[in-house]
């Protein structure tokens, strides 16, 4: 019995498997809602999640996180009253998969023009194969900011070895002000 699950791409297994697996050892962000355990990784089905393992999302950069939630509360009918927290921590990964400049993810098939888009079926096989390579996150660009994201995959990194360094209420008014 199938459980829905196309085959991966071996050409796109290849290309990744030829790429550097590099040591990361620094400070990421992330938002997430105040009740929330900030460490709490989760299968979204989002842009670097195909939705068959957890992933936690973050960003090198505190306003590059602060985009990326921003652009998705945006989108809701009304702007949540709930509070957010923005989280500084401190992250130690053995096997990361930097795919930071746009040519490289065009060799790896994707639409760079339409990369901002919703359109996540590209990405998601790229960080599917990634995930299936053993690797245990990627660093990747934005499609909200000019900032780079760090995505662990959940199931690779030791909670050791991700420390929470500083929380902070997040003051959505304020800080679309300061944009």
């Amino acid at each position: 019995m199938s459980d829905g699950r196309k085959a991966r791409d071996l050409a796109l297994l290849d290309a990744i498997d030829r790429l550097a697996r590099t040591a990361f050892e620094d400070q990421v962000w992330r938002v997430v809602r105040e009740t929330r355990d900030v460490l709490q990784a989760a299968r979204v089905g989002a842009r670097w999640d195909p939705g068959t393992f957890d992933v936690l999302y973050t960003s090198l950069d505190r306003d590059g996180a602060l985009e990326e939630v921003y652009f998705h509360l945006s989108r809701q009918p009304v702007f949540p009253s709930i509070p957010f927290r923005i989280h500084r921590i401190r992250i130690r990964a053995k096997k990361i998969l930097r795919l930071a400049q746009m040519p490289l993810l065009q060799q790896l098939g994707v639409d760079v023009p339409n990369f901002a888009t919703m359109d996540y079926s590209r990405t998601q096989a790229i960080a599917d194969a990634a995930f299936f390579l053993g690797f245990d996150g990627l660093i990747v660009p934005s499609a909200r900011s000019q900032f780079l994201n760090l995505v662990l995959f959940a199931d690779r990194i030791e909670i050791a070895d991700a420390e929470v360094e500083h929380s902070e209420l997040v003051d959505w008014k304020t800080w679309r002000r300061s944009r």
